[in-house]
């Protein structure tokens, strides 16, 4: 059964999200493809800046950020750590 979001994340513990998007069937987000050669280091950058007006648009703050070959990461402080 579902429980409320207070129960599973502790803010005095972490007060970061952790963010995940990840690609599926062994595709590449980007970096170079070892199977067909192919090169997607292009997309890195659409990504980042992708991040950065998302986060601008939706008042976001992002504190961290990774992209790898098959996935990015995000870390976004919890709106709680702004009220106090």
């Amino acid at each position: 059964m579902p429980r409320p979001r207070s129960q599973l994340i502790s803010i005095e513990d972490t007060p970061y999200y952790h963010l995940v998007s990840r690609c599926v069937r062994r595709t590449f987000l980007c970096g170079v493809d070892k199977d067909s050669g192919k090169s997607y280091e292009h997309r890195r950058q659409w990504i980042e800046n992708r991040i950065r007006l998302m986060s601008s648009l939706f008042g976001i703050d992002i504190c961290a950020y990774a992209v790898m070959s098959n996935h990015y990461l995000c870390g976004a402080p919890h709106k709680t750590c702004y009220v106090k």
